[in-house]
């Protein structure tokens, strides 16, 4: 594990396997990613951002369980599920997607799905 993201959850260390499976995940099924630690967020490209982990504030402080990472996606339409937590449409057919998880298996087959779409729809960006 590179160090920079080490330090990035040096303060959430218990989320740590929740970020480790979803970079595996990522790096399994999208091809020619590259991963970029910053500040405030792990971001994960292609051509252009496609997906990024963070600790943003997707509910109420008292709503959220102690260990979580949010996954934040980019797609060209709204998705329509109860574990999106947060959806907003900043450019027309743009919609940025917040998913709060709070454990490992929580990075499944329909995460990833929503995730390889991200990557196709960022891909096809000029």
């Amino acid at each position: 594990m590179d160090g920079a993201v080490l330090a990035f959850f040096d303060k959430h260390a218990q989320a740590l396997p929740i970020y480790e499976k979803l970079e595996k995940s990522v790096y399994e099924k999208v091809p020619g990613v590259t991963v970029k630690v910053q500040k405030s967020q792990i971001s994960f490209y292609n051509r252009h951002l496609f997906a990024c982990a963070s600790f943003a504030r997707v509910r109420k402080k008292q709503d959220c369980p102690d260990v979580y990472l949010v996954v934040t996606i980019g797609l060209g339409h709204r998705l329509d599920s109860p574990r999106v937590d947060l959806a907003a449409e900043p450019y027309p057919n743009r919609w940025t997607h917040h998913v709060l998880l709070a454990a490992p298996d929580e990075v499944d087959d329909e995460l990833m799905a929503w995730i390889c779409e991200a990557a196709a729809f960022s891909d096809s960006k000029r």
